[in-house]
């Protein structure tokens, strides 16, 4: 009995086995799909998809540059221990390798990677977010990594326009541990700036300030947030005497990226 392609995804699914072990109980069961999972249930290579309800909030970022182009792929797993393991932390950098190297749709190319990762280290191990950047003409592209316990927790990737790759590199450290939520005020969402708002007038008014001071408090309390979460209003973390944008001195800060873990 033959078997195609859709009959190895098919049992896959059916089983959570990865996709060469599911190959090779069809090609030794000549394309029985029952027979095929009762072999894989025996070798005890079908117990992944029991692992599907459980919680990973561990794992690894992986980091990649060179030559322009710069990629973070985030692998998630269950504990620490498996995502500092050599096999995971190998396999997430190759990963962020070939999304540098051929964009983010290199990722699916390696899914039976992932899967049969998944039976060898039995966790529940799923790709995360995948980040790809390709500088523009003469921009500056860096990156920071933190690492922890011997594997990335913590992916920065930065593009400037004007400026140095040093400067790119101090404004990924800043990001990594400022930790921004937006480059600018401008692009934080105007629904976000209102809630905040209204949160800020209550706060004042149960402060006990004069009802005319309120729009001027207030503004002055928003403010505080923008240098928060947008990252050009942020004080500049090695000097907290300048922000980011003052930092920038006449550089163009085009584009930002962070993945962490947790």
């Amino acid at each position: 009995m033959s078997f195609t392609a859709k009959d190895v995804q098919a049992l896959r699914q059916a089983t959570g086995a990865g996709m060469m072990d599911a190959k090779r109980a069809l090609e030794e069961t000549d394309g029985d799909m029952e027979a095929a999972k009762r072999l894989l249930r025996e070798r005890g290579l079908a117990k992944s998809a029991a692992r599907d309800d459980r919680a990973n909030t561990q794992g690894a970022v992986a980091l990649a540059l060179r030559d322009g182009l710069g990629a973070i792929v985030q692998v998630r797993c269950e504990t620490d221990f498996v995502a500092s393991s050599e096999q995971f932390r190998g396999l997430a950098q190759e990963l962020a390798d070939a999304v540098a190297a051929k964009g983010e749709g290199a990722v699916t190319e390696r899914q039976g990677e992932l899967d049969d990762l998944k039976i060898t280290l039995k966790e529940k191990i799923e790709l995360g977010r995948v980040v790809r950047f390709e500088a523009g003409p003469g921009n500056h592209l860096d990156s920071y990594l933190h690492v922890q316990g011997g594997r990335g927790v913590n992916a920065v990737l930065v593009e400037l326009a004007g400026g140095d790759a040093d400067l790119a590199h101090d404004i990924a450290v800043h990001v990594a541990f400022a930790r921004p939520q937006y480059l600018s005020r401008d692009e934080v969402p105007a629904e976000v700036v209102e809630a905040e708002r209204a949160t800020l007038e209550a706060q004042t008014r149960n402060e006990g300030k004069p009802e005319a001071a309120l729009p001027k408090i207030v503004e002055g309390k928003l403010n505080g947030f923008f240098k928060e979460i947008a990252l050009l209003d942020q004080p500049f973390a090695k000097d907290d005497k300048q922000s980011v944008a003052q930092l920038l001195k006449g550089a163009t800060l085009v584009r930002f990226a962070q993945v962490e873990i947790g």
